[in-house]
């Protein structure tokens, strides 16, 4: 991808912290905590994260994108807590979690995340991400090998993995957002005191039918983000995607050899994610899951449960 597809905005990059502390429950989305999880805030790499944990067995660790929160997990997490030990936290920018002004390039993502799953006891996980969370996931991946025994994506374009035509300008673009909010402060002007109709936007178009995303999700997505700082640190995401896209040229170099299952809704990427990620893994399978949009988690849940199981348990 060339550089001047977008306006470069840097982050800072963090060390992880040696012993991060357990700082309590987070109690604005206690509420919508599914029965069996514990909702808790985590220091960890010099800021805080939310996150849920539930269920028993391998730990299976759910990153989810923008604009969502762990939320977006909420309908395939209890039947997976059947056979897991879930791991569902907010990345920096999301949900409860902590806001600060940089670190939102997806390695430095990668490293708040694998100081909570070190905190929480576990030496490998299993791994899934969906969308910007599918873009930690990746990172995770590559920087601790060793320690991912299994990974999945979900209907997203990786920057430095997706060929760069897919993020061109072009009739009907599902990726056009990478341009806007890539600039500098003008959609926090724009997008003031009407987040609603924005992120509605967003869940109405790129799920497969416009209602398929319930308005109490969008309520609490909406929330998320109309908090003060909400909506940059969500930009955020997209102004570090050149570092994103320098760090993970770099990865591609050495590719993952651990199983990699790349799923798109058939309304959405499709199979373009498991094409794309045969040229940074040596093992992928996946395909397009039928009458699906983007949000795969929500609105296929039953199937993704039933892939998840399959692909996770293997031996």
């Amino acid at each position: 991808m060339k550089r001047s597809l977008f306006l470069r905005r840097s982050g800072a990059l963090g060390g992880v912290l040696a012993a991060p502390a357990l700082l309590g429950p987070a109690p604005s989305e206690a509420a919508s905590v599914p029965a069996g999880f514990t909702s808790r805030m985590y220091s960890v790499n010099g800021t805080k994260l939310h996150a849920l944990t539930g269920g028993n067995g391998p730990a299976l660790v759910l990153l989810a994108g923008w604009p969502e929160t762990w939320y977006a997990w909420r309908l395939v997490m209890p039947a997976l807590a059947k056979r897991f030990s879930i791991i569902a936290p907010d990345l920096r920018g999301q949900g409860d979690s902590a806001r600060p002004p940089s670190g939102y390039d997806t390695q430095t993502l990668a490293r708040d995340v694998h100081a909570l799953v070190h905190q929480l006891g576990h030496a490998s996980i299993q791994l899934a991400g969906h969308d910007v969370g599918a873009w930690a996931a990746y990172a995770y991946a590559a920087e601790y090998r060793d320690e991912v025994r299994r990974l999945a994506l979900l209907d997203a374009a990786i920057p430095g993995i997706t060929p760069p035509q897919a993020f061109m300008l072009q009739r009907n673009s599902k990726t056009w957002q990478f341009f806007f909010h890539a600039v500098p402060d003008i959609p926090e002007m724009l997008t003031a005191g009407r987040e609603r109709e924005y992120l509605g936007w967003f869940f109405r178009t790129k799920a497969a039918k416009p209602d398929a995303i319930p308005p109490s999700a969008v309520d609490v997505y909406v929330k998320a983000y109309s908090v003060p700082g909400g909506m940059r640190a969500g930009f955020a995401y997209y102004r570090a995607v050149f570092d994103d896209i320098d760090q993970n040229s770099i990865s591609k170099e050495k590719p993952l050899t651990m199983p990699l299952l790349a799923l798109g809704g058939d309304h959405a990427v499709g199979d373009a994610l498991r094409q794309a990620m045969t040229t940074a893994a040596t093992n992928v399978s996946g395909g397009a899951i039928a009458n699906c949009g983007h949000y795969i988690p929500e609105e296929a849940p039953a199937e993704l449960v039933r892939r998840f199981e399959a692909f996770f348990t293997a031996s």
